[in-house]
């Protein structure tokens, strides 16, 4: 149920889970957060995806009710992939939600289909977020808009998300994997000690 890609330097990353909108079982989340770990020594690129419509509506509700929804892993998945020397991009084939927007706002770039949402309806459910989500969610939108999402539960559609900052890029379905590999470029023909100070130069200031 997850797939991996890899070329020469780029690793693509798919939730292949089509028929339950690639909700997410402990199995595949530790499956994600053991590749994510392991692309900090081989890959360039760091990509994430989907299969189907939706890019994954966060964790399955049967293992959410399990204890999923609460489990550390989702903290080890996004901090792996906050963590990667190299570019990382959420390349959103649909909609994201729940428990899922912790990988995607670790990422460096959200490049999105049209048509795709966002929503984290953790105040609805009774859950607190990801303890690293609401900071990483507030750098991208603002605290209030981060508020409105965690708090309000909107869902954010694909040209609100990218005048917010949440998608830096939004773009036909049937462009967006052309697009995230035209991004992909430059840091896979670099070296990567290069990558990694660029990407180094680049975080706020404290």
């Amino acid at each position: 149920m997850i797939n991996l890609e890899k070329d020469n330097g780029l690793w693509i990353v798919t939730i292949n889970r089509p028929d339950k909108a690639n909700s997410l079982t402990e199995e595949m989340l530790v499956e994600l957060a053991r590749i994510a770990e392991a692309a900090h020594e081989d890959a360039r690129v760091f990509v994430l995806t989907g299969e189907g419509k939706v890019f994954s509506a966060g964790a399955d509700l049967e293992a959410a009710r399990a204890g999923l929804a609460t489990s550390a892993v989702w903290e080890r998945l996004s901090s792996a992939i906050a963590g990667f020397p190299g570019l990382s991009i959420t390349a959103l084939n649909g909609t994201v939600a729940g428990g899922a927007m912790g990988m995607v706002l670790a990422c460096d770039l959200r490049i999105a289909a049209k048509g795709a949402k966002a929503f984290y309806p953790v105040m609805k459910l009774g859950f607190l977020p990801q303890p690293s989500d609401p900071g990483r969610l507030t750098r991208l939108v603002g605290p209030s808009r981060a508020k409105m999402i965690l708090m309000g539960g909107q869902k954010v559609t694909d040209q609100e998300a990218l005048s917010w900052g949440l998608f830096d890029r939004v773009v036909p379905a049937e462009e967006l994997m052309p697009s995230v590999r035209e991004i992909a470029e430059d840091t896979l023909g670099a070296d990567a000690i290069h990558v990694a100070t660029i990407k180094g130069m680049c975080r706020p200031a404290p």
